[in-house]
């Protein structure tokens, strides 16, 4: 059966949550398949070329550690994004980001992210503390327009990356493979993933990683 493991990340490095810190954990599950929460041209034909021949890396933290991981190791990397997040993402956030009290809550979560790194962004207190900024954002939008749009966004978002892993499993072969995916998704994507199981045909070993 083909094993997953389902890492949450950032998008970008903050202080231990960097792109060697998240290689070394690549390098211990020794994937043959890396599928990320990317578009097809997040890492283009150019990007490759630049580290290839420069040693140029990618501003993007999980690709930075893909590249450092393919100094020594081979494997298939497949983007799982259909499209990005519509304009309903910002429109959400900016908004929220106004309140002080919500501000808060995200600076404290940064700074356990910063201080604590993988281990914390894969833990249950980062679970914990991701639900409270969506109970706060939840009571803050009530129910509006803006946040209708946004969950139907992320829905498609979500359900997507998803499907796409499923369909790429079905037609190629690999023993072990990681999904890295933003924090933000976690406690859905293991819902929906727990959903999918058990309608699809093939069926996956899903690993959650918790350090």
């Amino acid at each position: 059966m083909q094993t997953i493991s389902l890492i949450s990340t950032l998008h970008e490095e903050k202080g231990k949550c960097n792109a060697e810190e998240l290689c070394k954990i690549i390098e211990k599950i020794s994937p043959d398949v890396i599928f990320l929460e990317a578009l097809e041209d997040t890492y283009k034909a150019y990007d490759v070329q630049r580290f290839s021949s420069y040693g140029i890396y990618h501003t993007k933290l999980e690709i930075k550690a893909l590249q450092l991981y393919s100094q020594n190791e081979s494997f298939d990397y497949v983007p799982v994004l259909d499209d990005g997040l519509t304009d309903a993402f910002d429109n959400k956030f900016n908004l929220v980001c106004i309140d002080h009290e919500f501000q808060t809550i995200v600076d404290n979560y940064n700074s356990l992210a910063i201080c604590n790194g993988f281990k914390f962004i894969n833990s249950k207190e980062s679970t914990n503390l991701q639900d409270e900024m969506r109970k706060f954002e939840n009571h803050y939008f009530n129910g509006s327009e803006i946040e209708i749009e946004f969950n139907k966004s992320i829905e498609i978002y979500e359900n997507a990356m998803i499907a796409n892993i499923y369909y790429y499993c079905k037609k190629n072969h690999f023993n072990n493979a990681i999904f890295l995916c933003g924090v933000a998704h976690r406690k859905s994507i293991i819902e929906k993933i727990e959903k999918f199981q058990s309608n699809e045909e093939i069926k996956i070993n899903w690993k959650f990683y918790t350090d």
